[in-house]
This record gives C-alpha cells, sequence and structure tokens, in this order.
C-alpha cells in the first residue's frame, strides 16, 4: 500500500490521537526498534507503516508478519530463511524476512507468541545484526529498522520469565502506546462516517445519507471493546442492512449473533466457560470501576456517577431499548424509568 492510502485510513482530531501522530513523527526518522502497544483493533499495522513510510528507508522493503499466524516450528525459518536440505522438504534455499527487509523495515505482530529460541535469534540480530538461516553455519548480516506490535503486557511477561527482558530492553528504545477508541470519543463520528462513505461505494449507493439521531446515539454510547475494527464491521454492516438508501441509518447492528433463534448451551449444564463468556458479555456492558486512590471523596456523587455510567452503557448495548437494557440491568421496567427520570436521562443523545 503506498503512503497516502495509510494516511488516508489514520483518521482522528482528539488530542490523544494527535500526540500520537506526533510522537510516531518524531521516531520515525531514527533506524531504532519500536515497540507498538496496544488493545485489539486500535490500528498497530497502520501506525507501524506509517512509521516506516516517514523513515529515510521509505523506499525500501517495509515487510509484514503475524507471529501468532505460523506455527513455531516454521516461525525461525520464515524470519531467518533455511540452507538447501536442512530439513526434510527443504529443497532450496529460503531467504527470511529479515534477509528480504535488509535496508529497509520488518514488522512483527503478536510478538509475544514468539519462542525463547526465537527471542534469543532476535536479540542478536537487533544487537549486531547477525543471524544464520536454519542449517547454515555462515554469519550473515542485515541492516533492518525492527518495529513489533503486542497487545500483552511484556514488562509483566518478562516477570514472569515468559518474555526475554534483556530482549525487551532492546525493543523499547521507544514505546507508542495506543489508546482505546473509547478514549477518543470525538474520532467516532469522523471513523463512522468513513467506513459509511465507504461502504456505501462498495454497495453501489450514490451517496451516504447519514446516521439518523438515535444511530448516532448509540455509535456514541457504546463501549466499543474490539475498538476501530469492530466499529468498522458494525458500520459496514449497519449500512448494507439499511433498507432505505436515501434515508439515514437508523439501527446500528452491534451484535451479528442477535436473534431470537440465538444458540444457547443446554440450562442444566453450567461449566466455568459459561460463566467466563456470562462475565465477558456483561464487562462489554458495564463500564470498569476506576479505582479511588486520594481521600476524601464525595461519595454520594462516584455512586451516582457509576450508576449513570452503567444505564448509558446498558442502554447502548440494548439498542435503547428499555425494556432490553431493564433486563440486561436485571431491574423491572418501572425501576429503569424511575431511574431514568431520577439522573434526568430520558431525552439522553
Amino acid at each position: 500500500m503506498s503512503n497516502n492510502t495509510h494516511s488516508e485510513r489514520l483518521l482522528g482530531e482528539s488530542p490523544v490521537f494527535l500526540e500520537i501522530l506526533d510522537h510516531v513523527s518524531q521516531i520515525a526518522p531514527l533506524s531504532k526498534p519500536v515497540l507498538i502497544v496496544g488493545e485489539r483493533g486500535t490500528g498497530k499495522e497502520l501506525i507501524a507503516s506509517r512509521l516506516h513510510f516517514l523513515s529515510q528507508r521509505w523506499d525500501q522493503e517495509y515487510i509484514k508478519m503475524n507471529c501468532a499466524a505460523i506455527s513455531e516450528t516454521l516461525l525461525e525459518t520464515e524470519l531467518f530463511g533455511h540452507e538447501a536440505g536442512a530439513f526434510t522438504g527443504a529443497q532450496k534455499l529460503h531467504k527470511g524476512r529479515f534477509e528480504r527487509a535488509h535496508k529497509g523495515t520488518l514488522f512483527l505482530d503478536e510478538l509475544a507468541t514468539t519462542s525463547p529460541l526465537v527471542q534469543e535469534k532476535l536479540l542478536r540480530i537487533i544487537e549486531y545484526g547477525e543471524f544464520e538461516r536454519v542449517g547454515g553455519n555462515k554469519t550473515l548480516y542485515a541492516d533492518v529498522r525492527l518495529v513489533a506490535a503486542t497487545n500483552e503486557d511484556l514488562p509483566a511477561l518478562a516477570k514472569k520469565g515468559k518474555f526475554r527482558e534483556d530482549l525487551l530492553d532492546r525493543l523499547a528504545f521507544d514505546v507508542i502506546t495506543l489508546p482505546p477508541l473509547r478514549a477518543r470519543a470525538e474520532d467516532i463520528p469522523i471513523l463512522a462516517e468513513q467506513f459509511a462513505v465507504s461502504m456505501s461505494s462498495d454497495l453501489g449507493r450514490e451517496y451516504f445519507p447519514g446516521f439518523s439521531i438515535a444511530g448516532r446515539k448509540v455509535l456514541r454510547s457504546y463501549h466499543w471493546p474490539g475498538n476501530i475494527r469492530e466499529l468498522k464491521n458494525v458500520v459496514e454492516r449497519s449500512v448494507y442492512r439499511s433498507q432505505d438508501p436515501d434515508s439515514p441509518v437508523d439501527l446500528i447492528s452491534l451484535d451479528p449473533f442477535d436473534s431470537p433463534y440465538r444458540l444457547a448451551q443446554p440450562s442444566e449444564v453450567v461449566s466455568q466457560q459459561d460463566s467466563d463468556d456470562s462475565a465477558a458479555t456483561l464487562a462489554s456492558v458495564v463500564p470498569p470501576v476506576t479505582a479511588i486512590n486520594d481521600f476524601p471523596i464525595d461519595f454520594r456523587k462516584s455512586v451516582q456517577d457509576y450508576e449513570i455510567s452503567l444505564i448509558k452503557n446498558a442502554l447502548a448495548a440494548s439498542q435503547f431499548n428499555q425494556k432490553k437494557t431493564a433486563e440486561a440491568l436485571g431491574v423491572t421496567y418501572h425501576q429503569l424509568r424511575g431511574y431514568l427520570k431520577k439522573y434526568d436521562l430520558l431525552e439522553v443523545d
């Protein structure tokens, strides 16, 4: 993809997003390793691409690889290559990603999944630029700018002995931590509009008529645990399901599995996995409780703020259907109406 394509897809105007772009512009010209950290769907691959195309290496190779998508036995040969005859089936020499990315950039996604052996070899090539192909004894050299990404807490894994601390030290010359979409509320309408316009074009429609007030309310209020990737899927699905291409999109399809005939586990079998799944579902509706470290606090206001946040998230997850919201919160419809009146949420936009 071209630099322009990636720049167009990195959309946003929130302060936290603009800070990230400034950070990328600052570190991009260097040839030092960069570690990109963020939740799934926050755009780590786009940031890695931007780092390459804003660097001195922009006209050289930019190679990407998802470490979790390749088996442990093949990952070493994919990264460092192998000699002919190195193992059964290795009929000819194979150049690895580092060798092919010489003078350019190599982006390794989901780095936390790599084995100790691969981590040891990564450490050596970062420190000295040296490596050997699998089955070879000749030391080769590669000038590669390494950009790695993860959605794991690598320092915590290193303390547990599940990731090499010395490799983490080398990788973390600088760390770019991407904010989740819920921390970029101002960017949600911008991104949603872009995804909707693109989907309308794919469907052969002349234009995108926008979102209704109710539609915008859902987009703005939902917690977006899957971040930008989830937003894109939701918007595209909602646009194509919209019956009238000339009317604003009103119904936002958050859950493609939502159906009165949805499959469920047998009620008599309640496993630990079922409990975990229920907890995960609840977590997508219930806002996280923020630890309070500074006392004294206004206890009543803190409880009120939490209840308001909880109700707003439940409303968004239920498409602002008050009966479904009451069921999600485990209260009666009339109790919910009482809370909505109490907190002046009956006309929430």
